[in-house]
Protein backbone atom coordinates (compact mmCIF):
# COMPACT_ATOMS: atom_id res chain seq x y z
CA UNK A 1 0.00 0.00 0.00
CA UNK A 2 1.40 3.61 -1.08
CA UNK A 3 0.05 6.13 1.29
CA UNK A 4 0.45 10.24 1.30
CA UNK A 5 0.05 12.05 4.17
CA UNK A 6 -0.52 15.91 2.40
CA UNK A 7 -0.54 18.91 4.50
CA UNK A 8 -0.26 22.35 5.23
CA UNK A 9 1.05 24.12 8.61
CA UNK A 10 1.69 26.99 10.20
CA UNK A 11 3.57 26.52 13.36
CA UNK A 12 4.30 22.90 12.80
CA UNK A 13 1.49 21.22 15.18
CA UNK A 14 -0.30 19.88 11.93
CA UNK A 15 3.07 18.48 10.29
CA UNK A 16 3.83 17.00 13.51
CA UNK A 17 0.18 14.89 13.05
CA UNK A 18 0.67 14.24 9.84
CA UNK A 19 4.36 12.58 10.66
CA UNK A 20 2.74 10.56 13.45
CA UNK A 21 0.10 9.92 10.89
CA UNK A 22 2.56 8.45 8.26
CA UNK A 23 4.70 6.23 10.70
CA UNK A 24 1.34 4.89 12.15
CA UNK A 25 0.16 4.05 8.48
CA UNK A 26 3.54 2.30 8.27
CA UNK A 27 6.20 1.51 5.17
CA UNK A 28 5.44 3.10 1.88
CA UNK A 29 3.48 6.48 3.65
CA UNK A 30 5.18 9.85 3.25
CA UNK A 31 4.48 12.83 4.92
CA UNK A 32 4.26 15.72 2.19
CA UNK A 33 3.93 19.40 2.25
CA UNK A 34 1.44 20.44 0.00
CA UNK A 35 3.42 23.44 -1.18
CA UNK A 36 4.75 22.50 -4.75
CA UNK A 37 2.49 19.10 -4.69
CA UNK A 38 -0.02 18.87 -7.84
CA UNK A 39 -2.55 16.67 -8.89
CA UNK A 40 -0.85 14.15 -11.40
CA UNK A 41 1.73 13.31 -7.99
CA UNK A 42 -0.65 11.28 -6.90
CA UNK A 43 -0.23 8.40 -9.56
CA UNK A 44 0.00 5.44 -7.41
CA UNK A 45 -1.39 6.27 -4.51
CA UNK A 46 -3.75 4.07 -2.57
CA UNK A 47 -4.37 5.71 0.45
CA UNK A 48 -4.47 10.01 0.60
CA UNK A 49 -4.76 11.61 3.96
CA UNK A 50 -4.97 15.66 4.27
CA UNK A 51 -4.43 18.02 6.80
CA UNK A 52 -4.23 21.31 7.71
CA UNK A 53 -4.58 24.07 10.42
CA UNK A 54 -7.98 25.42 10.50
CA UNK A 55 -8.17 29.36 9.41
CA UNK A 56 -10.86 31.64 9.16
CA UNK A 57 -13.02 28.18 9.51
CA UNK A 58 -11.43 26.95 7.19
CA UNK A 59 -8.28 24.79 5.59
CA UNK A 60 -5.44 26.76 4.18
CA UNK A 61 -5.38 28.20 1.18
CA UNK A 62 -2.67 25.84 -0.24
CA UNK A 63 -5.15 22.97 1.02
CA UNK A 64 -7.93 24.67 -0.63
CA UNK A 65 -6.12 25.29 -4.09
CA UNK A 66 -4.81 21.70 -4.37
CA UNK A 67 -8.13 20.26 -3.43
CA UNK A 68 -9.85 22.94 -6.26
CA UNK A 69 -7.22 21.43 -9.07
CA UNK A 70 -8.92 17.58 -8.27
CA UNK A 71 -11.70 16.89 -10.95
CA UNK A 72 -14.42 14.43 -10.94
CA UNK A 73 -13.14 11.16 -10.56
CA UNK A 74 -10.01 12.20 -10.35
CA UNK A 75 -9.53 10.52 -7.03
CA UNK A 76 -11.95 7.14 -7.86
CA UNK A 77 -10.61 4.04 -6.59
CA UNK A 78 -8.56 6.20 -4.03
CA UNK A 79 -9.27 5.34 -0.43
CA UNK A 80 -8.93 8.96 1.77
CA UNK A 81 -9.13 10.76 5.03
CA UNK A 82 -8.68 14.29 6.44
CA UNK A 83 -7.82 15.68 9.87
CA UNK A 84 -7.35 19.32 10.74
CA UNK A 85 -5.63 21.34 13.89
CA UNK A 86 -7.68 23.10 16.33
CA UNK A 87 -7.67 25.66 18.54
CA UNK A 88 -10.79 24.70 21.25
CA UNK A 89 -13.50 27.22 21.23
CA UNK A 90 -17.00 26.96 20.88
CA UNK A 91 -16.69 28.46 17.12
CA UNK A 92 -14.12 27.01 15.44
CA UNK A 93 -14.76 25.41 12.03
CA UNK A 94 -14.31 22.53 10.37
CA UNK A 95 -11.77 21.97 7.80
CA UNK A 96 -11.16 18.32 8.31
CA UNK A 97 -14.85 18.17 7.03
CA UNK A 98 -14.72 20.38 4.11
CA UNK A 99 -11.57 18.92 3.21
CA UNK A 100 -12.88 15.07 3.22
CA UNK A 101 -16.27 16.38 1.41
CA UNK A 102 -14.01 17.19 -1.06
CA UNK A 103 -12.35 14.30 -1.19
CA UNK A 104 -15.52 12.70 -1.87
CA UNK A 105 -16.39 14.89 -4.97
CA UNK A 106 -13.03 13.93 -6.55
CA UNK A 107 -14.29 10.53 -6.28
CA UNK A 108 -12.60 9.02 -3.19
CA UNK A 109 -13.62 6.56 -0.74
CA UNK A 110 -13.75 8.36 2.81
CA UNK A 111 -12.60 5.57 5.06
CA UNK A 112 -12.63 7.33 8.51
CA UNK A 113 -14.51 10.56 9.79
CA UNK A 114 -12.91 13.91 9.90
CA UNK A 115 -10.89 13.92 12.85
CA UNK A 116 -9.62 17.81 14.64
CA UNK A 117 -6.48 17.29 16.86
CA UNK A 118 -6.20 20.39 19.93
CA UNK A 119 -3.63 22.79 19.92
CA UNK A 120 -3.39 24.95 22.98
CA UNK A 121 -3.16 28.11 21.70
CA UNK A 122 -2.99 29.52 18.17
CA UNK A 123 0.56 28.67 18.16
CA UNK A 124 0.47 25.60 19.82
CA UNK A 125 1.87 23.80 20.75
CA UNK A 126 -0.51 20.20 20.25
CA UNK A 127 -2.63 19.09 23.32
CA UNK A 128 -1.06 16.50 25.93
CA UNK A 129 -3.13 13.79 24.07
CA UNK A 130 -3.07 14.71 20.51
CA UNK A 131 -0.70 12.70 19.30
CA UNK A 132 -1.80 9.51 20.80
CA UNK A 133 -5.60 10.94 19.58
CA UNK A 134 -3.42 10.66 16.34
CA UNK A 135 -1.95 7.46 16.22
CA UNK A 136 -5.16 5.78 17.13
CA UNK A 137 -7.04 7.39 14.47
CA UNK A 138 -4.42 6.52 12.32
CA UNK A 139 -4.17 2.97 13.58
CA UNK A 140 -8.25 2.65 12.69
CA UNK A 141 -7.45 3.79 9.56
CA UNK A 142 -4.66 1.26 8.76
CA UNK A 143 -7.59 -1.53 10.23
CA UNK A 144 -10.24 -0.36 7.92
CA UNK A 145 -7.87 -0.45 4.71
CA UNK A 146 -6.98 -4.03 5.54
CA UNK A 147 -10.64 -4.74 6.60
CA UNK A 148 -11.52 -3.70 2.92
CA UNK A 149 -8.25 -5.34 1.23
Amino acid sequence: MRATVLYDTHYGNTRTIAEVIAGELGSGTTATPVTGFFPGALEGIDVLVIGSPIVGWNSTEPIQAFLAGLTPGSLDGMRAAAFDTRVKHFLHGDAAGKISHALQRAGATIVAHPQGFLVTGSRGPLAADARRKATAWAAFIGSELRATA
